[in-house]
């Protein structure tokens, strides 16, 4: 009867050490599988949810996400217009959900598509915008031309149009130095 219960005991601690080690390897394996995702993969399942997203030198950009590229996220504000803000210049996203996309499931165009792809459609547009830049200041006017690491920007009043009497001057502005980029008109 006692060798019985020995080997009851045995069995047991040897089958606690088996599920011990079982879940080990199971959040192990798990640790393995997040270590793959990149920042874009977790944006990409919350298009059209309510994020708050941080950059240094701005308020928090907070509204629906509505696009995210290679390199970049569009938010749509509640009371005004979308948010251009690049992935480099992020320090932080609330809102995310648990949900994350697939690691390169965006497919080979949409990785492609950068911030500079995004501005040269902003300079087509003619749009005005609000360029806040990583120091804080803020750059009103309409981007006139894209290269491939900055863009120009003729630098005007927000409320005005891009006119030759109303450009004050013309900035380039490396894409580095970019917290987000706003539309005015």
């Amino acid at each position: 009867m006692r060798w019985d219960n020995l080997f009851d005991d045995l069995e047991a601690q040897l089958d606690q050490l088996a599920e011990a080690e079982l879940a080990g390897e199971v959040a192990e394996r798990s640790r393995i599988e997040v270590s793959k995702f990149g920042v874009v993969d977790r944006l990409r399942p919350a298009i059209g949810q309510a994020v708050s997203v941080t950059v240094p030198g701005a308020p928090a950009v907070v509204g629906s996400l509505t696009g995210v590229g290679g390199s970049w996220l569009l938010v749509a504000e509640s009371r005004g217009p979308e948010v251009l803000v690049p992935i480099a210049a992020v320090t932080s996203v609330a809102g995310l959900g648990n949900v994350s996309a697939v690691p390169g499931s965006a497919g080979k165009v949409a990785e492609r598509l950068t911030l500079a792809h995004a501005l040269r459609g902003i300079a087509r547009d003619r749009s005005g915008v609000a360029v806040g830049l990583l120091d804080g200041i803020v750059v009103t006017g309409t981007i006139d031309r894209v290269g491939a690491d900055f863009f120009e920007i003729a630098e005007h009043a927000v409320d005005e149009a891009r006119r030759r009497g109303n450009v004050a001057g013309v900035r380039t502005v490396p894409i580095a130095a970019v917290a987000l980029i706003r539309r005015t008109l």
